[in-house]
């Protein structure tokens, strides 16, 4: 079983202004980590503040219009504003504070601000997604047009349409959409996400970046580690994924991982480059056996391997091993060794039912990395491409040859190599970020040389 991820709409719930104590209520407990780096983010509280602002600005409308005509006051002394969220918006630049003017010039304002600082909140939200659907959602067309009169009737009409169905929108706050009644958009990832898509005529598919192991899965994982006196994870690189693996190891319990001794990596040159990025992005002490082959046909992974986890046991006395493999030959090593405990970690679609079977009769757990999210591994995936990519570079910088003069093939090949399948999303980001910014230079010996961003 796996459980729905509440990640992206943790984020897109504080910026869009959801009060601290429902932030609580409802993302604390899921998303706690989440939760705090979007607090920590000065980007995300301008749009936040600016985005309360505005709600109020509308929803309050009469009483703020006649403070300000009437009363002479500004919105940093109306009670319905947080004036501390004013000054801290001053203090960091953000000017929204106007002498002399009226509520109908302070929605332009509000607007043109948020307009003017959204993207700087891009990269708080997942590669993935599409980062044009998630800003639509802060930002009102036409609201910079220089015709005053033009914005300001764009702006009572969408106030009107707020005001006449707010309780359609999430928690009563404002944003850019069309109102109906979804029930709790804001209640998991993929339920946010497929109505976000839908508004904008696609499909959102990807459910392995919206659903992760559920507690009973992890906490599995966690009894096995703390049972033990001393534990390693144990990987034949040449039968499990990469990026599942790392998606195991950045969806449990930190805390809970600390307690594990090594991971030991028993890879192939065969296997995906980015295995020699893993140890850069834990924190668990990696090592990394290259087994070399004899003849090019047959690997010897599987045969070092239960070398190595022997050594492991009797030389250096760990008794607890998790081993992540889907090779069928891997109940060879746990059956010479019936004194050590074992949990497997397995992909759905590479073990067979007969391995399942002996493990079950053996009381060996086993759990799939099929199961864990991988809706926040991209620093992984673009650290295996920017490395690819860079080899591409250093190799033409050494030898003049340059593999492909079509962009499209070489970011295939690119994805290939790394063994990555991109959505298109995923892919138009890599392009923009790493290959339109590719340049030319000249170096010191006359030559010419690409410079990678």
């Amino acid at each position: 079983m796996r459980t729905l991820t509440k990640n992206v709409v943790t984020r897109i719930a504080y910026m869009i202004g959801v009060r601290d104590d429902v932030l609580e209520k409802n993302y604390g407990q899921d998303s706690p980590e989440i939760l705090e780096e979007i607090r920590s983010s000065k980007e995300a509280r301008i749009i936040r503040i600016l985005n309360i602002v505005r709600s109020m600005m509308m929803q309050k409308y009469s009483k703020i219009d006649s403070a300000l005509r009437y009363e002479l006051k500004n919105i940093d002394s109306i009670d319905v504003f947080d004036h501390d969220d004013i000054k801290w918006l001053e203090k960091n630049n953000v000017h929204l504070l106007q002498v002399n003017t009226t509520l109908d010039k302070y929605l332009i304002k509000v607007n043109q601000l948020i307009t003017t600082h959204i993207n700087d909140c891009k990269n708080l939200i997942p590669e993935w997604i599409t980062w044009e659907y998630v800003k639509g959602l802060f930002v009102i067309p036409g609201c910079m047009a220089s015709n005053s009169d033009a914005v300001l009737k764009l702006l009572r009409e969408e106030r009107r349409i707020y005001m006449t169905n707010i309780m359609f929108y999430p928690f009563q706050l404002y944003i850019h959409w069309k109102p109906a009644d979804y029930g709790n958009v804001f209640n998991t990832d993929r339920k946010f996400l497929t109505i976000l898509y839908q508004m904008h005529h696609q499909e959102f598919y990807d459910n392995n970046k919206v659903m992760d192991a559920n507690e009973g899965i992890k906490d599995n994982i966690y009894n096995f580690i703390e049972d033990s006196d001393a534990a390693a994870i144990v990987v034949d690189c040449e039968n499990s994924d990469v990026y599942k693996l790392y998606s195991v190891l950045k969806n449990l319990n930190q805390d809970e991982l600390a307690k594990i001794k090594k991971i030991i990596l028993y890879d192939d040159y065969h296997t995906n480059n980015a295995w020699k990025l893993l140890e850069r992005l834990t924190h668990i002490p990696t090592e990394r056996i290259e087994v070399e082959r004899v003849t090019e046909a047959k690997s010897l992974v599987d045969i070092k391997m239960t070398a190595g986890v022997c050594k492991e046991y009797y030389e250096n006395n760990i008794q607890s091993f998790i081993l992540v493999s889907s090779d069928s030959d891997f109940w060879g090593l746990i059956s010479s060794l019936p004194q050590a405990d074992f949990l497997v970690m397995i992909e759905y679609d590479k073990c067979g039912m007969n391995i399942k079977r002996v493990l079950r009769e053996n009381n060996i757990y086993y759990c799939s990395i099929d199961d864990f999210n991988t809706g926040n591994i991209s620093e992984i995936k673009t650290l295996a491409l920017r490395t690819a990519l860079r080899d591409i570079v250093n190799e033409f910088n050494t030898t003049g040859i340059w593999p492909d003069m079509d962009h499209k093939s070489l970011v295939d090949n690119i994805y290939r190599s790394c063994r990555i399948e991109p959505t298109p999303t995923e892919r138009r980001t890599f392009v923009d970020k790493y290959i339109r910014t590719l340049k030319f230079e000249i170096n010191k010996d006359g030559r010419f040389n690409i410079v990678m961003k």
